[in-house]
């Protein structure tokens, strides 16, 4: 077969190709060879070009914050957030799975993970819950806001958009799932454009948006979690004022530590908790008041920090296997250990039994013969464990049961008693005198014995108060150590070493122990050389040889007392010197004082007190170091035993002379020295004396003698110039020599200013202990503390459910204070109904959320004047009472909490706070009218104004006005009618005329504050507070009252006549032609006109009447017509709406069967794309 030959291409010379592809050529050729080498051609480019680039950095800038977080820094937290069915737990569950390899089954509580070096996570689940949404929005560093694609956004989605701009608006994420439930692509694609736009509406333009697929095995796809996950890891946040000033944990477990006996008397007491978590936000000072939402205000009994529970991989060498290190969610069943509010609970799958417990019959082979294990095996390590397969596996270490342990305990109290086993105790029941029934423990063969030791009770009772309790002293503990398994009786803490004492005390002398017995003779020499063994169990060998058991107890017993006694006492060094005047301070120094005095004085009864005497070594002098003093030097000392150095201080005290201390000095000025006042000392000049002084040897610090000779004012401004000079030198160093290094802008230097500042903080607490640093500073943010708080209700354990979250919020000193509040709010746009005053809401405002009634109004400039309605699109001032909160805190209000399944919006209004004070200035309009009853020129009485002459004379001096708009004022009370006052006006008014009074008067709001205990009941979602007026007259179907004063009545207005205006005749000759009055009078004679009669013809009554006649005929003829068109037209009218009825009948049942037929072929056409 023949190959064909491939045609050569034929370029084409003409065609608008062609065309397009030369000017192309023209138009690069013109840009290659521009002279100016791509510079702007004309100075207005260049200038809008940089104005642009100018404008689009400064875009970029923020207002600089203090970013307050520590350099270990808390785990993020990230909140997954949407409506019910969103797949909010299938996200988690796939971004633990790519962070840790872990599987979670059931989601509790936050969930932390390690996501890299520096970087750690907590994810927490939101519930559709306005509570929880409330408390997550002022939680979260980053929101994850899961979008049903197939649905689209729901009511939840951007209510909660609304609480985040409230409190602080964190970083958002959008995320797209079910986008498999998608056939076409095309309608994939626009649905995604679609949400794309309206997700950047409501965030700001290029909001970062996922699109999650499909589920795979119950889990996202792999590479759409990880390209999430990167994301996350990476991303920065910019610090929230409001948790950049305030201290917070949310708690990821909880323990009741109430006595369990108290529980079980009071069931209802309130409980000691402790909660757990990481400390975000700043430091937390001990003793700090707190707020959880939900659960009320407390105060924080103990603060402890904790072992990081998920540290970081560069901070802690992992032990185990990266599976066990990398998560940490207590209330999530991980590894095998969940906790709840009163127990841990351990679920271990699987094997977990130690090869070392099987028995030989279980390692045994089928053959009967024991079955080899390699040694590969044994020398394996072993696999590592979950934490609550280590707990149970290390239960299988116990050999016996506790109580066969304790079965065959023994207590022996002395070394020659005979030992008491636990078996050997019983109990018998007596009853006493008073008929009450007491137990008697018995030990062994006590019974037998307890006649023969009746005779001995009298003088057992002798020895016993004779015992002394001097053993306290005695705690070192000997070589013969307590045994391993034995536990210290909690009754017993003499052998107990104190804190900070070392176990090994190896060269210190230490005192004997001693036993003690009930008398002398109860100890006898036949077991001397045995071990001594204490209550607790410990052994202890006798020291003293020399003594026999009886008398040991004896022996150095003054040496011990005197030892005692001294080590209490403190010496009274100011008694010393000035009353005991035979001691020299040679002595006082050496410490040989007290016992010589006591032997001189009381030498009678020196054998009586010699019991407790202290005898002191004499110690030489040279040999003490007073630490508390300044070393003195003998040099320093010689100098003031010149009279001249003495006469130089002699009036500086007050029996010294007076002039002399105002520079007249009584003594002539030595050499060197000025004579006159105000001159300064040549300050460089000493400098170098002393720096020429002090090269080559090290010199002692002296007192400043010339400093006190000198003039005291010149001291004085030495000083004041050596403190000038430090505050500049610490000026330069904060803010450095603005002449040096490069000049910098306002932005610039705000940063450089607050990173300065955070340095100076970091530093000043660098070298202190961590005890010392709490106190102070607080605990740092970024550690696992622990809270104890106690006075808890008891409902907040009973009713705990961890997928709610918990929330510890630190309040500042401000914020514990009430008072009424004034905020700036505004109706939500999309809220169905108007906010009415005194009406309850309820408010999200910090930490807190509480319910008040709030007043509204509006500021005109000289007062709040009050309104019955919030105003439609426009902000409003509101005032309630509650918590005290800075100014521009933002907030959320909602009307209730309780309604999960409402159809509308739920957010009522947003704002921010105004201002705080203690008082309220609201005034509402209040008009008074009145009515005259005598009028005069200028004043009249007015009555039903006022009731009383005390009204009229609070009034006194008011402005007033008619309704012809006459301005007066209230003058003074008539004494006869009560409530009638004289007024003045500014001119004669009617009787007719209605006087009103405008005045203000002040509305207080109501003092209510119910704040909002969600976490308190056993269902989260039906807390209920003050309900508002209408839904408890729906509920109990109640009317609303009317009043009569407010009923509105016809208006009955009486026909006023006016006389007609009078010019007086001087007047009106004065007046232009123009303006004259011209109405003529009235004629009393009657004219002619008027008198003349008319009468007609014959001819012209036969033709009036003719047509009077033909008139009434084409009237009447008129009227039929009418009345036949109207009939004609109502049966037209009929006819058209029989018709009407029929087409629209007949274009229903053509509209069906168009759809019909439509729907079975898309029908069709779906079922031959899926063959």
């Amino acid at each position: 077969m023949d190959e064909k030959t491939q045609k050569a291409h034929v370029k084409k010379k003409a065609g608008k190709k062609v065309e397009r592809k030369k000017e192309n050529k023209f138009s690069n050729a013109k840009k290659s060879s521009n002279p100016k080498a791509f510079t702007f051609n004309s100075a207005g480019k260049a200038e809008k070009n940089v104005r642009r680039n100018n404008d689009l950095g400064e875009k970029k800038l923020h207002v600089p914050l203090v970013d307050r977080t520590p350099i270990e820094s808390p785990p993020v937290v990230i909140a997954v957030v949407g409506p019910p069915g969103t797949g909010k737990s299938t996200l988690i569950r796939s971004l633990v799975k790519r962070y840790t390899k872990h599987n979670l089954t059931d989601i509790k509580g936050p969930i932390t993970v390690v996501s890299g070096k520096k970087r750690r996570l907590t994810f927490m689940e939101c519930n559709n819950d306005m509570n929880s949404m409330i408390d997550v929005a002022k939680v979260a560093d980053l929101v994850l806001l899961m979008i049903d694609a197939s649905f689209g956004f729901e009511m939840e989605t951007f209510e909660f958009l609304n609480i985040l701009q409230s409190h602080g608006f964190p970083k958002v994420m959008g995320v797209l799932t079910h986008l498999d439930k998608f056939r076409n692509n095309k309608t994939l694609k626009t649905t995604k454009k679609r949400l794309k736009n309206r997700f950047w509406t409501e965030i700001y333009q290029g909001a970062k948006l996922f699109y999650l697929s499909g589920i795979i095995n119950g889990k996202y796809p792999n590479m759409e979690i990880q390209n999430l996950a990167r994301f996350i890891s990476v991303m920065k946040f910019r610090p929230l004022i409001w948790r950049n000033t305030h201290p917070y944990v949310v708690a990821d477990r909880i323990e009741d530590l109430t006595d369990p006996e108290l529980v079980h008397r009071q069931p209802q007491c309130d409980r000691t908790v402790t909660l757990y978590g990481y400390l975000r936000g700043t430091n937390l000072k001990p003793n700090m008041r707190v707020h959880i939402p939900g659960a009320g205000d407390h105060f924080l009994a103990d603060v402890s920090v904790l072992p990081d529970p998920c540290p970081l991989p560069d901070k802690v060498r992992k032990k185990l296997d990266e599976k066990n290190k990398l998560i940490y969610a207590p209330m999530s069943d991980v590894g095998g250990v969940m906790y709840d509010k009163d127990a841990v609970y351990i679920n271990v799958p699987g094997h977990f039994t130690k090869k070392s417990a099987y028995a030989p019959s279980d390692l045994m082979g089928e053959d009967g013969e024991p079955m080899e294990v390699d040694q590969e095996e044994e020398d394996q390590e072993p696999i590592p464990h979950g934490t609550g397969e280590k707990l149970v596996m290390n239960l299988q270490d116990a050999t016996d049961t506790l109580a066969s342990q304790l079965a065959d305990s023994e207590l022996r109290i002395f070394s020659n008693s005979a030992p008491v086993k636990a078996a050997d105790v019983t109990e018998s029941v007596e009853e006493d005198e008073s008929g009450r029934s007491r137990r008697r423990a018995v030990f062994g063969n006590e019974d037998e014995d307890m006649e023969n030791d009746e005779d001995d009770d009298d003088d057992d009772e002798e020895d016993v108060m004779d015992e002394g309790e001097d053993d306290d002293d005695d705690d070192e503990e000997e070589e013969g150590a307590p045994r391993r398994g034995k536990a210290l009786s909690k009754f017993d803490t003499r052998n107990i070493p104190k804190k900070g004492e070392k176990e090994d005390k190896e060269n210190e002398d230490e005192e004997p122990a001693y036993e003690f017995a009930d008398s002398d003779s109860d100890l006898g020499d036949e077991e001397d050389d045995e071990d001594m063994v204490l209550v607790d169990g410990r052994k202890k060998k006798s020291v003293d040889e020399d003594l026999s058991g009886e008398l040991r107890w004896k022996a150095n017993l003054k040496e011990k007392a005197s030892e005692m006694f001294s080590s209490h006492r403190r010496t009274n060094l100011m008694s010393l010197i000035y009353n005991d005047l035979d001691l020299s301070p040679e002595d006082i120094v050496a410490g040989n004082y007290g016992d010589e005095a006591e032997n001189g004085s009381d030498a009678e009864g020196e054998e009586e007190e010699e019991f407790f005497k202290l005898n002191r070594e004499n110690v030489a002098a040279t040999d003490i170091i007073d630490s508390s003093r300044d070393p003195i030097d003998q040099e320093e000392l010689e100098e003031w035993d010149d009279e001249e150095t003495l006469d130089s201080i002699r009036n500086r005290f007050i029996t010294g002379d007076i002039n002399a201390t105002q520079g007249e000095s009584a003594f002539g000025p030595e050499e060197g020295e000025e004579e006159e006042e105000g001159d300064f000392e040549d300050l460089e000049e000493e400098e170098n004396d002393e720096d020429e002084e002090g090269e080559g040897e090290s010199r002692k610090p002296k007192r400043d003698k010339e400093a006190m000779i000198r003039d005291p004012m010149l001291v004085e401004r030495e000083k004041v110039a050596k403190r000038k000079e430090e505050i500049r030198k610490k000026y330069l160093e904060e803010h450095g020599d603005e002449e040096d290094g490069p000049k910098m802008d306002f932005y610039e230097q705000k940063k450089a200013e607050i990173e300065q500042q955070l340095q100076v903080n970091r530093e000043e607490f660098e070298n202190d202990d961590p005890q010392t640093r709490a106190m102070v500073e607080g605990y740092r943010p970024g550690s696992y503390v622990r809270l104890l708080i106690k006075n808890m209700p008891c409902e907040f354990v009973e009713n705990f459910d961890p997928t709610y979250p918990i929330l510890v919020g630190g309040l500042l000193a401000t914020e514990d204070q009430f008072g009424w509040v004034q905020v700036r709010i505004k109706r939500h746009r999309w809220h169905p109904r108007i906010l009415k005053t005194n009406d309850p809401l309820i408010f999200s405002m910090g930490w807190r959320r509480f319910q008040s009634i709030p007043i509204y109004s509006l500021n005109d400039g000289t007062r709040n004047r009050m309104l019955k309605y919030s105003p439609e699109h426009m902000h409003c001032l509101a005032t309630f009472y509650g918590p005290v909160h800075t100014p521009n805190t933002g907030f959320c209000a909602v009307q209730n909490v309780s309604d999960s399944k409402a159809t509308a919006f739920r957010i009522s209004a947003t704002g921010a706070v105004v201002d705080i004070s203690q008082s309220s200035d609201i005034v509402k309009k209040l008009k008074l009218t009145g009515y005259p009853t005598k009028v005069y020129k200028n004043t009249a009485f007015i009555r039903d104004m006022f009731t009383s002459s005390l009204e009229v004379a609070k009034f006194e001096g008011a402005n007033i006005r008619t309704v012809s708009g006459i301005r007066g004022q209230v003058k003074k009370a008539l004494p006869k009618p009560e409530g009638h006052f004289r007024a003045t006006f500014e001119d004669k008014i009617l009787m007719s005329d209605i006087v009103f009074l405008r005045a203000w008067y002040p509305i207080k709001p109501r003092k209510f504050y119910n704040p909002v205990t969600s976490l308190l009941l056993s269902s989260k979602q039906k807390w209920q507070g003050m309900r508002l007026t209408g839904q408890v007259r729906k509920e109990l179907s109640l009317h609303a009252p009317q009043k009569v004063d407010s009923v509105y009545k016809p208006i009955e207005r009486k026909e006023r006549r006016f006389n007609t205006l009078k010019v007086p005749k001087s007047l009106q000759a004065d007046l232009p032609f123009a303006n004259k009055p011209k109405n003529a009078t009235k004629s009393k004679k009657v004219s002619y006109m008027a008198k003349r009669a008319v009468i007609l013809e014959p001819e012209e009554k036969k033709i009036v009447t003719l047509m009077q006649q033909l008139n009434t005929l084409r009237n009447e003829k008129t009227r039929k017509r009418k009345v036949k068109n109207e009939e004609k037209r109502g049966e037209l009218e009929k006819k058209k709406a029989k018709i009407a009825a029929t087409t629209e009948v007949k274009e229903k049942e053509r509209r069906k069967t168009y759809f019909r037929k439509e729907q079975e072929k898309v029908t069709r056409e779906a079922k031959s794309s899926k063959h």
